[in-house]
């Protein structure tokens, strides 16, 4: 047992997040028409059941994941997921994501360019990508994704 004045265990990466990702895909599947029960989250989540139930009531309250109880407050089924959520299950890009994408773009095409010239070309701008740097690229990402692009006055 944990002292009292310690912090407690970090859950995120061990039950939170694989809960939230098997939601997330299964909310996603037609096959369980968006509401999965928690019964078909168990499995999909490679957890025991109380790691499941623990990690749900988490999702919840945190605000990532909707759910349908029964009168005594137990979680039976989820009934969609927030955006947030689908970002954090992967099912959603994020700016730091796509960013890194678009640097493997670059230099994939500029390793596969037929041409020297075009070799020279897909160079310049992947380093002129990496040089922008990664803030100020998920910057870019991220009104990129959001459908913002800056107009010229």
């Amino acid at each position: 047992m944990d002292a009292p004045d310690q912090p407690l265990p970090d859950v995120w990466f061990t039950r939170d997040l694989p809960v939230l990702r098997a939601i997330a895909r299964l909310v996603d599947e037609p096959r369980y028409g968006g509401a999965p029960y928690l019964g078909q989250v168990v499995p999909a989540s490679g957890l025991p059941r109380p790691q499941v139930v623990s990690a749900a009531r988490a999702l919840v309250a945190a605000g990532y994941v909707e759910a349908l109880t029964n009168y005594a407050g137990e979680i039976v089924r989820f009934t969609g997921i927030t955006a947030e959520a689908r970002r954090l299950a992967g099912l959603w890009p994020t700016p730091q994501g796509e960013w890194d994408r678009l640097l493997e773009q670059l230099a994939a095409r500029a390793a596969n360019a037929p041409s020297e010239v075009e070799r020279a070309r897909w160079r310049a701008m992947a380093e002129a990508a990496r040089a922008v740097g990664p803030q100020d690229g998920a910057l870019l990402m991220s009104a990129l994704i959001g459908g913002y692009v800056p107009r010229a006055r």
